[in-house]
């Protein structure tokens, strides 16, 4: 007898009936399997290319001192940064334009630099437990929804994904949450994934059964009703059995191969519930330092800055060994940012409301660096933006205004994630998007 939490797990990933594992067996789109005389009895669809872009969002409550050694953070000597070796400030080339940065970022493959823009902007907050209010863009969302679930529930069904809701993925003492319509969703751990799905007699095993089954039917009922037309349609969704084997074989292998809740586990399980097109946002946690209250010598945060710009280098190739670089995008968008100045940071560095750093990639975004730094208060906070060129302005003098930088960044993602600009202007209050990150301008 199918084990009660197992039986959910399934119907929470796959949807009633499998027609999730259906489709993927199948490839045909769930709406023709869920009702394949309704699909048959209209004229026959025609499939149409989208803009529209996965996500995987990093976010974390610590709130990662990412923002303090990020390309536009190297022009004033005030700002403190890591004395190791391995964070050395190096020259970087975004957009045709150089910049210093820590050595890491310099090290990604060029093919993802030149599609990754670094966001400076603020979140107006320093409580660990703003987290789901700073993705709530503070207030400055319709009804308070995440930015994630906004953009999810208008992504979910032009990508045809089994579930619109985002799937948190991490270790089961995490304290990320991402809420869907009022609704926390539950952490996945991915070793819980891999129990579920990894066994070569589990579902993924059985695709090929599944495959035969639907397409068996789906044959008898277009032989009793349907058209030649509607059946080269269907032929032209329907795997072979030896392509079905292959992607059972390739998932299988990758979930055999998840061995703990890391980081590289993490983004394995992620890129595969992509590949499974399980939902339209997954979430995980990559560290860059964490709340280094006491971190004297910044030594955790210059481990974990080389650590996590290899998960980023990780994450990529993994994208691009399965085709997808070009269907989805990452953002990092934490509670806070970390303080900047070298009077703030004699032991580690506390909690900055007024900078932070969003680093964003995909086949939609420009190489470039948004906005800027400046003097603010006892520390350094984000500079308003010029929407046009992306270049900040001091004093408060350019056309976005701080206040408004979280909302620009997040409309400026939503715009490049295929978000129809209507709908964010609905429902992200303020804000502009800025021209120069996206790579259509």
């Amino acid at each position: 007898m199918e084990h009660p939490r197992r039986r959910l797990l399934m119907n929470t990933l796959f949807g009633a009936g499998l027609l999730g594992l259906r489709s993927l067996a199948t490839g045909i789109p769930i709406s023709i399997l869920a009702n394949p005389r309704r699909a048959l009895a209209g004229p026959t669809p025609t499939p149409t290319p989208s803009a529209a872009q996965y996500i995987i969002l990093s976010t974390s409550a610590e709130g990662d001192p990412l923002n303090c050694n990020a390309p536009g953070t190297y022009l004033d000597p005030g700002i403190a940064h890591p004395m190791a070796p391995t964070m050395a400030p190096t020259p970087i080339t975004l957009g045709g334009t150089s910049h210093l940065a820590a050595r890491p970022w310099s090290m990604l493959p060029r093919a993802l630099l030149d599609r990754t823009c670094f966001f400076h902007h603020a979140t107006y907050s320093v409580v660990h437990s703003d987290e789901q209010r700073v993705l709530a863009l503070n207030g400055h969302t319709l009804d308070n929804e995440m930015l994630v679930s906004l953009l999810a529930a208008e992504l979910a069904p032009r990508l045809g994904t089994i579930q619109p809701a985002p799937i948190v993925l991490g270790p089961r003492n995490t304290s990320e949450s991402v809420v869907f319509q009022r609704q926390p969703q539950p952490i996945m751990a991915p070793t819980a994934l891999a129990l579920l799905l990894g066994r070569p007699t589990g579902p993924i095993g059985q695709l090929t059964a599944l495959r035969d089954r639907d397409l068996n039917r789906l044959n008898a009922l277009i032989r009793c009703e349907g058209t030649p037309a509607q059946a080269a349609f269907i032929d032209q969704y329907a795997r072979s059995q030896s392509q079905v084997r292959a992607v059972s074989e390739d998932l299988l292998s990758v979930l055999q191969g998840i061995r703990d809740d890391g980081v590289e586990a993490q983004i394995l399980a992620a890129v595969t519930l992509i590949r499974m097109n399980v939902a339209p946002v997954i979430s995980l946690n990559i560290p860059f330092g964490g709340d280094n209250h006491g971190d004297t010598g910044l030594m955790k945060e210059a481990t974990q800055t080389v650590s996590g710009v290899a998960s980023l280098g990780t994450l990529w190739s993994t994208l691009v060994a399965h085709g997808l670089q070009d269907r989805v995008s990452f953002l990092s968008l934490n509670v806070f940012g970390r303080t900047m100045s070298t009077a703030n940071t004699m032991a580690g560095r506390a909690h900055n409301a007024n900078h932070h750093v969003a680093m964003m990639f995909g086949a939609p975004f420009a190489a470039s660096v948004i906005g800027g730094v400046e003097p603010m208060q006892t520390d350094y906070g984000a500079m308003s933006i010029d929407p046009a060129t992306g270049r900040g302005i001091p004093g408060g003098r350019g056309e976005i205004a701080f206040d408004d930088t979280l909302s620009s960044m997040a409309v400026t993602f939503g715009r490049g994630v295929g978000v129809a600009a209507p709908f964010l202007e609905q429902h992200i209050l303020g804000g502009a998007p800025v021209a120069a990150a996206l790579a259509t301008g």
